[in-house]
């Protein structure tokens, strides 16, 4: 373990190439610059037939590189990852119970407005602490199931798909926004699949993306919600399914330097061997980082299951007894000095846990993250915690 007192620690010498380790918007691509949004359609109608080509082509290479199923419907929505998710939640539950799971930020704003915005009554949220999963037997398959499959706030997530039936009743609403391009996702015990350009391809943020199954398709077209859907939510008109939506005729207007700049991150993609290169480049940062808290006293991973830990957002927990003895007030300015350190060394941004997770520690470890900087990187850590040390 590594108990080095304050003074044993010197100023590490070797720094990250690239100090970006936001959860989102996450690091670009390895040798990525502006230059690669040269070609954008800037000017130019995303309802022209170049622009409608493009916003197809982000569409057809996302469901390449992630796999999806070529009887799914896969299209670009508004409002990144959580305008996919409200749009599914509103206009799909209601036609049975629904049993929500809750064990971080997000997936518990899921249970909120599914329980006070959508008002269903009969709703089930299944919840666990951060850094755990709610009991997963404990889910009764026959009602919609809404799920994160990976918790962007808490660094948990689900180890595969084990859980879930093959055959269900209900349907299977997934928040991926931070699995997709990093995780396998059993598509087959899926319905729904919801994810951000933001995240494991570093794009830019603003634009979601939502995949549906046949079974989704047939309950958005048989079932009618009894609520109001805003513009930006309907993907059916008469009882159809808005087939356009999902070969790049957006709902509202996108951003055509965001679409450019989502490609370039997918051709990146296909170009290192897709999806199976890009899970080995995220699982060689958890590795780093797993090396580095097994021989470290001051810091532990959140997510106590070692098959549960997210290889993406990698959330640590600090637990050196003069820290753990301070009230929250004291952690924070202890936490905000540390990190201030890191910025002003310019050898890590945005490392904070997120504003509702236990304080600690937050890094990205995406595909577009190379291991070398996250390597690199863990001696700041422990040389910038042994600034803010009592002395003596």
């Amino acid at each position: 373990m590594n108990a080095l007192s304050p003074s044993m620690l010197s100023r590490p010498s070797v720094r990250p190439l690239n100090p970006c380790f936001s959860s989102g918007p996450c690091a670009k691509r390895p040798g990525w610059s502006v230059a690669a949004l040269s070609g954008a359609l800037v000017g130019r109608s995303h309802r022209s037939p170049e622009g409608r080509a493009r916003l197809n082509d982000v569409i057809v290479r996302s469901r390449r590189v992630l796999g999806v199923p070529q009887d799914w419907h896969v299209g670009i929505v508004p409002a990144s990852d959580t305008g996919a998710m409200e749009m599914a939640l509103w206009s799909l539950l209601g036609e049975r119970p629904v049993d929500v799971l809750a064990f971080e930020s997000f997936s518990a704003l899921w249970a909120q407005d599914i329980t006070t915005q959508l008002a269903l009554e009969n709703t089930r949220v299944l919840t666990a602490e951060y850094g755990s999963l709610p009991d997963l037997a404990q889910v009764d398959w026959t009602h919609d199931v809404v799920l994160a499959w990976n918790g962007t706030t808490s660094g948990v997530r689900l180890p595969d798909g084990a859980a879930i039936p093959a055959s269900h009743d209900g349907l299977v609403i997934c928040d991926a926004t931070s699995a997709a391009f990093a995780m396998d996702l059993p598509w087959d015990r899926l319905d729904v699949v919801t994810w951000s350009w933001q995240k494991a391809l570093g794009g830019e943020a603003a634009h979601g993306m939502i995949a549906l199954s046949p079974r989704a398709v047939a309950r958005l077209e048989s079932y009618k919600a009894p609520r109001a859907l805003p513009k930006i939510f309907r993907m059916t008109s008469k009882g159809a399914l808005i087939e356009g939506i999902f070969r790049g005729d957006t709902i509202n207007t996108p951003s055509m330097l965001c679409v450019e700049d989502a490609l370039d991150g997918l051709i990146w993609a296909e170009s290192i061997g897709g999806l199976g290169a890009l899970k080995v480049r995220s699982e060689a940062s958890l590795a780093v980082v797993t090396e580095w808290v097994e021989k470290t006293e001051w810091v532990e991973f959140l997510a106590k299951n070692p098959a549960e830990r997210s290889s993406t957002a990698i959330c640590l927990r600090i637990v050196a007894p003069w820290f753990t003895a301070l009230d929250a007030a004291g952690q924070g300015k202890a936490l905000k000095a540390m990190l201030a350190l890191l910025e002003t060394e310019g050898v890590g941004f945005d490392l904070a846990s997120y504003r509702d997770a236990p304080m600690g520690l937050r890094i990205w470890g995406g595909a577009t993250v190379e291991a070398a900087d996250v390597r690199a990187l863990l001696p700041w850590l422990d040389w910038a915690f042994a600034q803010i040390a009592p002395q003596g």
